[in-house]
């Protein structure tokens, strides 16, 4: 581990962390932050996928602990950023990152979501409930880490941080 991966991880987290108080959609008792998508996406593609569950484990971890957050807070994010992950390692591509982050936040995580509330929670809902909200919320943030990436705004990381693979400029 390299002191500049673990710098920009904590850095991510306490992104991550802080903006759940400020910018969140409500979808019933769960809470969808658009900013914890674009943080998967963009950690997948820098730091990789043992990185992107990491970082997401922890912002949901505090954002529960600071009271900002939900249980359904971790499936959908670390579901996220694994696929994001694995599909921008096997692909060296941005736009695979994104299809990861969408399929596994708001898809599978959606779907995960449902007996996290209804059993531990004790919320009774359908199935499907939570599959909308995490869709808007975790296509919107991917949306975002994209353009971030594809703006060169990150470009001045130092090689240390450079991908396990250059992303492909088609997105």
């Amino acid at each position: 581990m390299s002191v500049q991966r673990l710098t920009l991880a904590a850095l991510l987290i306490a992104i991550g962390t802080l903006s759940a108080h400020i910018f969140y959609i409500p979808a019933g008792v769960s809470k969808c932050f658009p900013v914890q998508h674009a943080i998967n996406v963009l950690a997948a593609v820098i730091l990789g996928p043992s990185y992107g569950v990491t970082i997401a484990f922890v912002i949901s971890l505090l954002r529960n602990l600071l009271g900002f957050g939900s249980l359904l807070a971790f499936p959908g994010s670390m579901i996220g950023a694994f696929l994001a992950g694995i599909m921008y390692a096997r692909f060296g591509n941005l736009k695979a990152a994104m299809f990861g982050e969408i399929v596994g936040t708001g898809l599978i995580g959606g779907l995960i979501s449902f007996p996290i509330a209804y059993y531990i929670m004790g919320k009774a809902t359908v199935a499907w409930f939570f599959i909308p909200p995490f869709l808007v919320s975790t296509i919107g943030g991917s949306i975002i880490a994209g353009l971030l990436i594809r703006s060169g705004v990150l470009s001045g990381i130092s090689s240390a941080l450079l991908p396990l693979k250059k992303h492909k400029n088609n997105m």
